[in-house]
């Protein structure tokens, strides 16, 4: 019988629809902008595209944080796992679940996905990144950032049941966003499905487990909404970010210029769009610097990271989601204006750490 994540995912499913937001929408009202353009032709798909890719007691919980520590990846065994992610390399969502594989050492192939065409996914009728394969007996098809971290780490830490289960226990429900579009939602993603013993072990008081699903569900619904309209706050910041993209991601010659040149113009005026939706100050640097310096608060003075001694996974669904403005101004001006350094390049260690 599963843990109390199962009893999670009726309440979850009980909530009213508009309670849901749509997934892998962090560039959601950019998307909208770029598709209504779509209709005047060719240049008006790279632009789509361009912006896709962008794109107990108190006291035994402290006493249980700081002892608390990750399993690594020597002690979860990959079980003949094959992975296959499907990504654009810029998308701060893909960029979690690299984290998240990096951290845990599970070899993984990349398919960069054409971000205009998307012939690489042809195959699904799920039509955003990421998209994982996973193969451990039979090949499963998973979809959702977060439901792909969860139900892998389910599957590391679980010695009760198959891939194939797990991932049974993270039904799609169907929910309307709040421009009337319907889709689908995860209600329990971020739970991990264990037993009682195993949930035990991993969160050794409930406060340690309710912490970690606030923050990733934070990376999800705030911090990864304060990434465009900061990467593309000026025209030169635009233009820069959308070399970035270009030369990481998979265009062709024609669509890379039409990606770079318009795609910053465009994406430039649909940033202040994107400001107004979600209701940042005139100078969003701000709302980026409040945002991680509420982060490294969380984390604390005495803890390496939130996980403890090594990352639980909302150390990785924030680093991940950080990572994708590395190399732009933003980036840079996070780092001299906020006090996420040093938390940041530990994670960096322990990534490369893990991948070496």
């Amino acid at each position: 019988k599963m843990a109390a994540a199962g009893r999670a995912w009726l309440a979850a499913s009980l909530l009213p629809p508009w309670r849901l937001r749509a997934p892998c929408r962090a560039y959601g009202a950019a998307a909208a902008a770029a598709a209504a353009t779509t209709r005047g032709g060719g240049s008006s798909r790279v632009l789509l595209g361009a912006a896709f890719a962008l794109g107990g007691g108190a006291g035994l919980y402290l006493a249980a944080r700081h002892r608390l520590r990750e399993h690594s990846a020597a002690e979860l065994p990959a079980r003949n796992l094959q992975l296959t992610l499907y990504q654009y390399k810029t998308c701060p969502f893909c960029s979690k679940v690299r984290a998240f594989l990096d951290y845990h050492g599970l070899p993984y192939e990349i398919v960069e996905v054409n971000p205009i065409m998307r012939k690489e996914i042809k195959f699904s009728t799920y039509r955003k990144v990421p998209i994982l394969l996973a193969n451990a007996g039979s090949p499963l098809q998973l979809n959702d950032s977060s439901v792909i971290i969860s139900a892998i780490k389910s599957y590391l830490i679980s010695k009760k049941n198959s891939l194939e289960e797990i991932v049974s226990f993270y039904p799609p429900m169907k929910a309307v966003t709040e421009q009337g579009k319907e889709v689908f939602e995860y209600g329990n993603k971020y739970w991990l499905m264990l037993d009682e013993k195993e949930t035990k072990r991993v969160y050794p008081v409930n406060e340690v487990r309710v912490e970690e699903m606030k923050w990733r569900k934070w990376a999800d619904d705030w911090l990864v909404h304060l990434i465009s309209p900061n990467v593309y706050r000026t025209p030169r910041e635009a233009l820069a970010s959308f070399d970035y993209i270009v030369r990481e991601g998979k265009f062709g010659t024609l669509e890379g210029f039409f990606a770079k040149y318009l795609g910053a113009v465009a994406m430039f005026f649909v940033s202040k769009r994107l400001k107004k939706r979600h209701h940042l100050q005139d100078n969003v640097r701000e709302d980026l610097y409040e945002a991680v310096d509420e982060w490294v608060k969380a984390v604390g003075k005495h803890r390496l990271f939130m996980g403890g001694n090594q990352p639980n996974l909302a150390d990785l669904a924030v680093y991940g989601v950080l990572r994708v403005m590395e190399g732009l101004e933003a980036f840079d001006d996070m780092m001299v204006h906020t006090k996420i350094q040093p938390w940041y390049q530990r994670m960096e260690a322990v990534i490369q750490k893990a991948v070496v």
